[in-house]
């Protein structure tokens, strides 16, 4: 059974829980600047391949756009 449960008792009530987490001090940066979404969108368009899927989903829902009124305005 002890392979399955995790530790929970790790830090006990006599420990401090420790301040700077690691790992997240960028994150918890953003969150004090209130920057969480600018945060997301940079790390997203340092990633190659979630550019390329931004890019080609705005460019689809353009071309959607554009379908739509093409279809509706101009040809109604």
């Amino acid at each position: 059974m002890n392979a399955i449960m995790t530790d929970f008792d790790r830090h006990h009530a006599s420990q401090p829980v420790p301040e700077n987490w690691e790992g997240f001090a960028e994150i918890d940066q953003a969150i004090r600047e209130n920057r969480v979404i600018e945060f997301r969108w940079k790390k997203t368009w340092a990633d190659p391949w979630a550019r390329r899927l931004g890019i080609l989903v705005l460019t689809l829902f353009a071309i959607f756009a554009g379908f739509v009124i093409y279809w509706d305005v101009l040809r109604g």
